[in-house]
Order: structure tokens, then C-alpha cells, then sequence
């Protein structure tokens, strides 16, 4: 396994981890981080646009497919890859921050927002912290961050990640 540390977020579908995760994101990279996002979903998502070179290749046939610039590379292989196998291909980063992946032993950060009415996934001690709207829940909680706290989440990370 990588040595870059990882931490996960898990919430229900429609509580904002992907906004937070963002925003995470931008505040570490502000900061001079260099990030990692790993995502899983549950859908089938299509990464390349219909008629373009990539989608062509795909099409015929290609198990893997590279389309690289000055700006940017992508890599669309037609098969799942393992967490392991995701992680192991990350590098040059500081941190990597990690949406899916349940299953997975990570370090994780419990999202619940009260307007959804679902509370965290897990029991709340099964989470390093938790980020939430929600006061009496927050009260069985620790450490716990509002969903504002951007600021306080991301230092929280940093000292938890060792970065």
C-alpha cells in the first residue's frame, strides 16, 4: 500500500461530500498541497465525449487508451481496477482524499447534513471526525466541524495526515 496518506469521506448520496471534498481541495492547494481524489461510482460513467479520437479508440476495441498534452493526461482502461491498484498508481502527491470505497480500511471523515434527514452511515465512533449541521448528533461526536468549517477541516486533516 502507498505511503501518502488517505482519508476517506463517507456521507449519503445528496449530503454534499463532493462540495466539501472541493472545497477541501482548494484550501489544501492553496496551501501548497499537492491533492489526490479518488472517486468511486456506483454508475456507469462515461469519461469521453461520442466522436472524439479517445471514444473512437475506445470503441474499436482498445483495453486501454492514454490521451496526453502539455496540460493534462488521462488514462480510460475498460476494466475496474482495486482500490489498491488506484492507490498504488497515485504519486507525487502530499495527501489523497478518497469518496467510495466503504469497504475500504481507511481513516474516514462522517458528512451528515440535518436537511436530509439520514444521519451519518455509520455508528459515529467509527469516524475520526465528523463534519455536520446537525446539533444533537454533534453532541455524541468528537471532534465535530459545521459544514462551514472549511478552515478547521482542512488544519484537522493536515495534523491527522502528518502533512
Amino acid at each position: 500500500m502507498s505511503t501518502i496518506p488517505v482519508i476517506g469521506f463517507a456521507a449519503y448520496s445528496g449530503t454534499g461530500k463532493t462540495t466539501l471534498i472541493e472545497q477541501i481541495v482548494y484550501t489544501l492547494k492553496s496551501q501548497g498541497y499537492r491533492i489526490a481524489v479518488i472517486k468511486h461510482d456506483a454508475h456507469q460513467f462515461e469519461i469521453d465525449k461520442e466522436g472524439k479520437d479517445s471514444w473512437r479508440f475506445t470503441h474499436a476495441g482498445a483495453d486501454l487508451t492514454i490521451v496526453s498534452s502539455r496540460e493534462k493526461t488521462a488514462m480510460i482502461e475498460q476494466r475496474e481496477k482495486s482500490f489498491s491498484d488506484l492507490i498504488a498508481m497515485v504519486h507525487d502527491v502530499d495527501l489523497i482524499l478518497v469518496e467510495g470505497y466503504k469497504q475500504e480500511k481507511v481513516p474516514r471523515i462522517g458528512i451528515s447534513r440535518k436537511a436530509t434527514g439520514k444521519g451519518l452511515p455509520r455508528a459515529a465512533e467509527e469516524y475520526i471526525a465528523v463534519v455536520t449541521d446537525d446539533k444533537i448528533l454533534a453532541a455524541n461526536c468528537d471532534p465535530v466541524f459545521s459544514l462551514d468549517d472549511i478552515q478547521g477541516i482542512s488544519a484537522f486533516i493536515k495534523k491527522t495526515a502528518n502533512i
